[in-house]
């Protein structure tokens, strides 16, 4: 049997509802799986496994990117200058920016392109200490580049340690041949599109931007019933822009996730708290946008389960930083510690459905961990915007070790 050891863990952050922070703690892994977690006095061992010493260390699951776009062509830096100068989102879509921009580069990349530079970004993820990323498509609004999208997203997570979970957003935005006719649109991607999806097994999850001037609820709850008739499991971008009563209808289809929700309504975060929808915030996005943050209090107040994500894209949050969302998470929503933790790890495995693998360390669940540099995870945002991560474990393997650059005279 392949073991693993991590011992003297000055600081295990399992992630459980009722044992969270232990000290001086131990993990026992066997064949990829955590077969024990606790103090050393309760499940140390020798078992002759190879051991590693995190004496000085905090140790936490893997983080979990619960929200990103991350395989695409192109960037966009002329949109940041145009709202540095007071362009609104919905102000450069309307000049013919925005998505469309992305939708023509991508179009126009190879599949071994668009698998390159995923590869490259899974690699950054990784070494801030993400061991599994939700990627969407809808960078293509066409059938051959919604599928290169995906088909590039299958080969990433074949290739690459950071497991991937594909997400269909082929409605994204409006493609030019469909002005004006989006049910035609929707009706394209139900009969041409998600059929082929299904058929050869590149996405779990379907998503639809629920958003004036995109796609409204009543079009949104239509177009998703019918995917999830058809087997997919749902999410939504709800509550963006404006409070279009996108959280409500992710309660009332019971959605996975509804995403962002800077402008959800005090009805949107009942309905999610009682439905069990998570609430998945991206305040990277907000902060790029100069947009208030989502409430993230009043949501934890009133019982919602809210993740965090970067929403990494080459729009409006054109970063993979887990270090800048812990920031603005403390500094400008007002979590705990904790419940930052929690939203980068279990809370955003349910977003994914993935709870019972992933997001906690506990017996049973994939040995995806985090080791820090340093003593407790009360640093992560104390030692603001920085990198803390010293090794990443995946599958109860090494695969990333931080070296530490020398001082140059």
């Amino acid at each position: 049997m392949d073991g693993l050891i991590l011992k003297n863990i000055h600081e295990l952050v399992t992630c459980q509802e009722d044992r969270d922070r232990i000290r001086n703690g131990c993990i026992v892994i066997e064949d990829g799986i955590i077969s024990a977690a606790g103090t050393m006095e309760e499940v140390y061992r020798d078992h002759g496994y190879e051991e590693i010493d995190c004496s000085k260390s905090a140790v936490l699951p893997g983080f979990i990117d619960s929200h990103t776009h991350f395989v695409f062509a192109g960037y966009r830096p002329d949109e940041f200058i145009m709202r540095q100068k007071g362009a609104s989102y919905m102000d450069i879509m309307k000049a013919g920016g925005g998505i469309a921009s992305t939708v023509e580069a991508t179009r126009k990349a190879t599949l071994d392109e668009l698998v390159r530079l995923g590869l490259e970004r899974a690699d950054s993820m990784l070494g801030q200490g993400v061991t599994t990323v939700e990627g969407k498509s809808g960078y293509g609004l066409d059938k051959d580049t919604e599928l290169k999208q995906l088909l590039a997203m299958k080969e990433i997570d074949a290739k690459h340690p950071v497991d991937v979970v594909a997400t269909f957003l082929g409605a994204h935005s409006l493609p030019e041949d469909f002005r004006g006719n989006k049910s035609g649109y929707l009706d394209f991607l139900l009969q041409e599109v998600l059929p082929a999806v299904r058929e050869h097994g590149l996405a779990e999850f379907v998503d639809i931007f629920c958003e004036e001037g995109v796609f409204d609820t009543s079009e949104s709850e239509e177009y998703l019933r019918k995917a999830a008739d058809m087997g997919f499991s749902i999410k939504i971008h709800a509550d963006e822009i404006i409070s279009t009563g996108g959280a409500e209808l992710a309660a009332r289809l019971d959605a996975f996730s509804a995403d962002h929700l800077l402008k959800v309504s005090g009805e949107g975060i009942r309905k999610m708290s009682e439905s069990g929808v998570t609430a998945v915030l991206l305040p990277a996005t907000a902060f790029c946008l100069r947009e208030d943050f989502a409430d993230a209090r009043r949501m934890i107040d009133s019982g919602c389960r809210v993740a965090l994500a970067t929403d990494f894209n080459p729009g409006s949050s054109f970063t993979n930083s887990i270090p800048l969302v812990i920031a603005l998470a403390s500094l400008k929503m007002d979590m705990t510690v904790d419940e930052i933790v929690r939203g980068l790890t279990i809370n955003a495995a349910y977003a994914l459905g993935m709870q019972e693998f992933i997001g906690s360390i506990e017996p049973g669940k994939k040995a995806d961990i985090s080791i820090l540099k340093y003593p407790t995870v009360d640093f992560l945002p104390y030692n603001t915007g920085m990198n803390q991560i010293s090794k990443v474990i995946k599958n109860g393997k090494v695969v990333y070790e931080r070296h530490e650059i020398g001082r140059i005279y």
